[in-house]
């Protein structure tokens, strides 16, 4: 009697033909490939399947994600753990290794919600609903990458093409939806680390491939046990080497020009979503207050004369250009200080709409040349989908008047220096603080407004970001907030000052003036697009030789 071939067992040490294929592509891979009974389809159209995965695997997968993710959680700040970030990946690459896509993207969300849960906290002050709601949606980013990193581990030099995939996935979540949401980048738990200088080579997206690539060549070195000894430690010393290599990169020197910042945080009176207060014009007066005092310390002798004085987002919470009560108090405070001024103000467009604005404000002359935010808060300063969502959610009427985006870079001649002005959400986008730079901007000024999420994360992730923007392009980064933080970083990403939250403050800062473009700021997005490309040619690579694996196993 004959028997049928389906019926056969699996032939002890030999590999369906779909893996087979994946083994052919990368040969130093001795690891099987591990398959589950819910995702696994048959290997041919006669019903042969391959026996999945126990329990205990997919439990180590479950707990190498989640530690993964609350890893990655402690590099950011507050907690500023930035070691954590590639070990924290590492984890994640773990527990998708080998995994079918299908179960790779549900793996990859759980990951991602663990870390983004914690790491998006400050949402909270809006309302939980809105922060679950969020974090949903940044976690379907995370899977559909772990879905395409599911095909590219069965390729040669998989840690590469795993971080490529991770800059595609940062790439699409700062673009879509409604604009986009970059916060809780990788990059941006670096601060101040080994990996920060990679910003100065490619900006934002070359840190996060840096960083990424340094966990996933980590878990090589644990997965894959590759025949010869020796190249068992290859992937740990490239590890190893991804950060220290930035210790022998050049570093822009000192142009020998500088200028004395005046940073004001005169403080607000609310919390939460109310944080400006019931009472009209306190925002207004207490940064006006704090502007004076910060004059009478120069004139006392216990600060140095400053050149310029920045003051923060909506500094002033009436608008200076309909009211001749705030346009004194603005005047008033600017002349007492004696040196042109940076305000900001949230001003009419017309009956219906408002722009939030950094406004150059002179001693003499008065109101004059401004720069209005281009990246606009979804929800916060303008309504996406308008109508829709005032019915359904009442406390999106808190909006009020719309806000219109601005079109210009934030290049402003301010006093004896063209400043590069930042508003608050934008120093998360890199092309806009790029094209501020671009168009001669030096020192990058950042105005905030983080008083509905005082004592939260976001201002500590906030002022991370003024440290990579610095390295970045070579400028100093002043940051002046609302309730803080506060803060002057240098042109190497060090915090030479900051204030504490919830008080009013001021200084005077020595604030060097550089010039020197980094290669990031001349590239722009080159870096960023190489690496997406690279990533998607191997997911093209992956998903072909899968295809002819399929019709190898079908015919046999």
């Amino acid at each position: 009697m004959v028997q049928d071939k389906t019926s056969l067992p699996p032939v002890a040490g030999r590999e369906p033909a779909p893996e087979a294929d994946a083994s052919d592509a990368a040969p130093e891979d001795t690891t099987p490939e591990d398959t589950t009974p819910e995702d696994t389809a048959p290997s041919s159209d006669k019903g042969v399947r391959v026996k999945g995965e126990g329990r205990w695997v997919l439990a180590a997968r479950v707990v190498a994600v989640v530690a993964g993710g609350l890893l990655l959680y402690t590099a950011f700040p507050p907690l500023d753990w930035w070691l954590c970030a590639p070990v924290g990946i590492g984890l994640i690459v773990a527990g998708l290794y080998r995994a079918r896509p299908r179960r790779a993207a549900w793996l990859g969300y759980l990951g991602a919600a663990v870390f983004l849960f914690p790491a998006l906290a400050w949402v909270r002050t809006i309302g939980d609903d809105v922060w679950v709601m969020l974090v949903a949606t940044e976690s379907v980013f995370y899977a559909v990458m772990a879905a395409l990193a599911a095909l590219v581990f069965r390729l040669r030099l998989w840690p590469l093409w795993f971080g490529a995939l991770w800059v595609a996935m940062e790439w699409a979540r700062g673009l879509v939806p409604v604009g986009g949401f970059p916060w809780a980048r990788v990059a941006f738990s670096q601060g101040e680390s080994l990996f920060t200088s990679y910003a100065a080579l490619g900006g934002a997206p070359l840190v996060s491939f840096a960083v990424t690539l340094c966990g996933a060549l980590l878990a090589h070195a644990v997965l894959v046990r590759p025949a010869a000894a020796v190249r068992r430690a290859v992937p740990a010393a490239l590890a190893l080497a991804v950060p220290l290599l930035t210790l022998a990169l050049p570093r822009p020197g000192d142009e020998g020009r500088s200028i004395n910042v005046g940073i004001v945080q005169g403080n607000v009176p609310g919390r939460g979503m109310h944080a400006l207060g019931d009472e009209p014009a306190v925002v207004l007066r207490n940064h006006a207050e704090e502007t004076k005092r910060l004059a009478a310390a120069v004139r006392a002798g216990a600060l140095a004369r400053p050149d310029i004085v920045v003051l923060p987002e909506n500094s002033t919470d009436i608008d200076p250009y309909t009211s001749a009560f705030a346009r004194q108090v603005i005047d008033e405070s600017v002349k007492y200080v004696g040196v042109p001024t940076l305000v900001g103000a949230v001003v009419a467009i017309g009956d219906e709409h408002r722009a939030t604005r950094s406004l150059v404000w002179d001693p003499v002359t008065g109101p004059g040349a401004y720069y209005d935010k281009q990246h606009l808060v979804p929800f916060g300063e303008y309504t996406p989908f308008k109508e829709i969502v005032l019915a359904l959610w009442e406390r999106a009427n808190l909006v009020g008047r719309q806000s219109v985006a601005g079109t210009k870079p934030g290049d402003l001649k301010l006093g004896p220096v063209t400043i590069g002005a930042v508003n608050c959400y934008e120093v998360a986008y890199d092309d806009t603080v790029r094209g501020t730079v671009r168009a001669g901007g030096t020192p990058l000024v950042v105005q905030t407004n983080n008083a509905s999420y005082a004592l939260s994360n976001l201002p500590p992730q906030q002022l991370a970001m003024s440290k990579l923007r610095a390295v970045e392009h070579n400028r100093a980064v002043v940051t002046a907030a609302t309730t803080g933080i506060s803060a002057y970083v240098t042109p190497d990403g060090k915090v030479s000052w900051q204030t504490r939250e919830l008080v009013p403050d001021m200084n005077v800062v020595k604030v060097p003036v550089r010039t020197q473009e980094t290669i990031a700021t001349k590239v722009g997005e080159l870096p960023e697009w190489a690496l997406m490309l690279m990533g998607a040619v191997a997911v093209g690579v992956a998903a072909r030789r899968g295809r002819r694996g399929d019709r190898m196993g079908n015919g046999s």
